[in-house]
């Protein structure tokens, strides 16, 4: 696609949407006047996984860390008809600021997708500076999270105070992306 005509795209887009954001680049927005602007990506990117079994409790910290400023990403609000999803959640995964595993009853010991996520983040933690944060693992309710996390990482738990989990999530997001929002 040229550039014009990814431009033709987002103007029509814009017509129907408030704004038009392309994961990496920034959000495109018309403003009261009819101009179109542009806002560079500058928040902090946060992968979330979960068990599809969650997938509420994912689209409720979704929009708990949009609500904060943050650019969660979340296949069922990122992925479009027709992309190769394996693909695209491998470069999300790769490219995200943060990675939000979310454990719970029904996600600790299936098998599939979850556990190729969190696999793909435990390499990506590895390239990570070792004072840097990368990987959050939250806890959606009592649950065992692997061994091999719990050695290095604390866990953050979401229950029985969700308020007070995100708040601390916000805080760790914040403070490490040098964005205390």
């Amino acid at each position: 696609m040229s550039a014009e005509e990814l431009a033709i795209l987002i103007c029509r887009s814009l017509r129907d949407a408030p704004a038009v954001e392309i994961d990496g680049l920034g959000v495109f927005r018309r403003d009261d006047a009819g101009q179109i602007t542009f806002h560079e990506g500058t928040r902090p990117r946060v992968f979330i996984a979960y068990a599809a079994e969650d997938g509420a409790a994912a689209e409720r910290l979704y929009t708990d860390l949009e609500a904060l400023g943050f650019a969660p990403w979340l296949d069922r609000r990122k992925l479009l008809p027709g992309q190769n999803w394996p693909r695209r959640i491998q470069d999300a995964i790769e490219d995200a600021d943060f990675f939000v595993a979310c454990f719970s009853r029904n996600s600790a010991g299936k098998r599939g997708g979850f556990q190729a996520e969190v696999r793909q983040a435990l390499e990506c933690a590895s390239r990570v500076p070792l004072d840097d944060v990368y990987l959050i693992p939250v806890r959606l309710d009592p649950c065992r999270v692997p061994a091999r996390i719990t050695r290095e990482t604390q866990c953050l738990d979401l229950f029985p105070d969700w308020a007070a989990g995100i708040g601390r999530l916000r805080e760790i997001i914040g403070r490490r992306s040098g964005q205390l929002v």
